[in-house]
């Protein structure tokens, strides 16, 4: 199979509010499918029906490995303004092992391509966010080349989000957008990972649009993060 998956670092449990499963449940079903290591990343507080903040301070009491597996402990923190501002502070990012920042409609609702560019990039900025999260809704136009750029210059990892591409899926576009995203990568010769944003514990490891997208355009699987832990190193808070 092209494209070796060691691990989805983009997955909630119930603690998101909309999810379905323990972390247990999680990371037993990350083992069972043979990954090596599993984010557990849920939605920051203004996100409607998540945890509050005292959930992130308490992380470190969870440990950090279950069932063989590593276990990165995180968020998905909700991009609030285009300042790149975020909904956890310094004291809760400070303690992560990896944060992956996301435009959701709740949260920040879509602006012009300016300004909907204006907030990736400036949230690139914040030196504890690791991943941006589905940049491929096509409810919030964005210059890709601009986005690009960004994760070169910033050091940032682009996702390529499984759930996006399915056709039960709201967000819209994201077939169209990942290309153009892509191919930019391909370009600029800057690596993405591919994620799951599992909800339930049956999707985790699932990347099989991904995957077909990738064999589609002949994306280069040295810039595939998911092959190497030892890469991924470089790009997440938690050394290993």
């Amino acid at each position: 199979m092209r494209y070796k998956a060691l691990f989805d670092l983009h997955t909630h449990t119930v603690a998101s509010g909309h999810a379905y499963c323990t972390i247990r449940e999680m990371a037993k079903a990350a083992s069972e499918k043979g990954l090596e290591v599993l984010g557990i990343t849920e939605h920051a507080p203004a996100m409607p029906g998540t945890c509050h903040n005292f959930y992130f301070h308490n992380m470190k009491v969870v440990p950090r490995e279950m069932y063989g597996i590593r276990l990165l402990m995180g968020t998905e923190l909700n991009i609030l303004d285009t300042d790149g501002k975020v909904d956890l502070e310094e004291r809760e990012l400070k303690n992560m092992d990896i944060a992956i920042a996301s435009l959701h409609i709740p949260c920040m609702k879509p602006g012009t391509k300016e300004e909907n560019t204006e907030a990736y990039l400036n949230v690139m900025k914040n030196p504890y966010v690791n991943i941006i999260g589905h940049p491929d809704d096509g409810r919030y136009q964005v210059d890709y080349r601009a986005l690009v750029q960004g994760a070169r210059d910033y050091g940032k990892v682009l996702e390529l989000n499984n759930h996006s591409l399915e056709p039960s899926c709201f967000r819209k576009d994201a077939r169209e957008n990942d290309l153009e995203m892509l191919k930019l990568c391909m370009e600029y010769q800057i690596p993405v990972v591919m994620d799951s944003d599992a909800h339930f514990d049956s999707a985790i490891g699932e990347f099989h649009m991904a995957r077909e997208l990738l064999e589609e355009i002949d994306f280069p699987e040295e810039l595939v993060l998911n092959h190497s832990v030892e890469m991924l190193k470089k790009y997440v808070n938690k050394r290993f």
